[in-house]
């Protein structure tokens, strides 16, 4: 852990490119001031940042940016979600609350206590995740300037079989499990999405987890913001739960690689619209 770790990065690529990859969960990284209020012992810690942390999803979204044809834009946390978690709700619109993964966790991945009853969340939403909204707000809002249109993609895994913490941990797992929202997430999305990742495995949508990160100035609102989540199996790339990663990597960062080529080859409509990557 280091004493002062920058919160994100947003790291630019092709000027014409609509795509960002959202890569919220990778890192592992606890500001010092911030350890105090998390009452696990430091071995404690360590094994919940192996179940917690999507790790080396940071590599492939770096590695499908280094091999498409048009270099997407990149937006990391570079802090752990037990900061923060970034793609929350930050009010009670969000359905985690009811396991302690609000905005702030006070729960862990096994329901046990990560910070005391009574612990104050403000502080951290006012510090870190409010700026991070801001920031992802401002970088859509620049592709939405420089293209017409934007596409989030949000990069993440999960383990192969279900934690305690999961709402809905009974359903499929798929090796590519693809998060879609009925107003953000068009069906030529989806469809270049299941034929990227198709040499990946199974293919499943909205299980075990479903859903986009759209940022709340746009969402529901601007159709020419769309959005995927795509979920790898952890086992497919990496030794669970906090391992190195394999050699499943390379091919699934040239997956997704493919849809972001894909997506940037949608043209532009003269009005304003977009063939692919949003709703007409």
């Amino acid at each position: 852990m280091t004493d002062v770790p920058p919160s994100f990065e947003f790291l630019p690529g092709d000027a014409d490119s609509p795509v960002i990859l959202h890569v919220p969960h990778s890192a592992r990284e606890i500001p010092a001031d911030v350890r105090p209020g998390i009452v696990l012992d430091d071995a404690g810690l360590e094994r919940e940042l192996d179940h917690i942390t999507d790790s080396h999803t940071a590599a492939v979204a770096e590695a499908a940016a280094g091999a498409a044809g048009v270099a997407p834009w990149r937006f990391v946390n570079r802090l752990s979600r037990l900061v923060v978690d970034p793609e929350r709700f930050p009010d009670e619109r969000e359905e985690m609350l009811a396991v302690g993964m609000g905005a702030v966790y006070t729960r862990t991945t096994h329901k046990d206590v990560l910070r005391p009853d009574g612990f104050d969340p403000g502080p951290l939403v006012e510090r870190y995740f409010r700026p991070y909204a801001e920031a992802m707000t401002e970088a859509v809002s620049e592709r939405l300037a420089a293209t017409g249109r934007a596409v989030i993609i949000d990069v993440h895994s999960y383990p192969s079989a279900p934690l305690p913490y999961e709402l809905h941990g009974d359903g499929r797992r798929p090796e590519v499990c693809l998060g879609t929202d009925s107003f953000h997430t068009p069906p030529a999305l989806l469809d270049a999405a299941r034929e990227a990742f198709a040499a990946c495995g199974e293919t499943g949508l909205d299980s075990p987890f479903a859903g986009t990160y759209v940022p709340l100035e746009f969402y529901g609102k601007r159709a020419e913001v769309s959005a995927l989540m795509v979920e790898i199996r952890r086992d497919t790339y990496m030794s669970e739960p906090g391992g190195p990663a394999g050699p499943g990597l390379p091919r699934l960062a040239s997956a997704l690689a493919a849809l972001i080529d894909a997506v940037s080859r949608c043209p532009r409509r003269r009005a304003g619209g977009v063939r692919c990557g949003a709703t007409p």
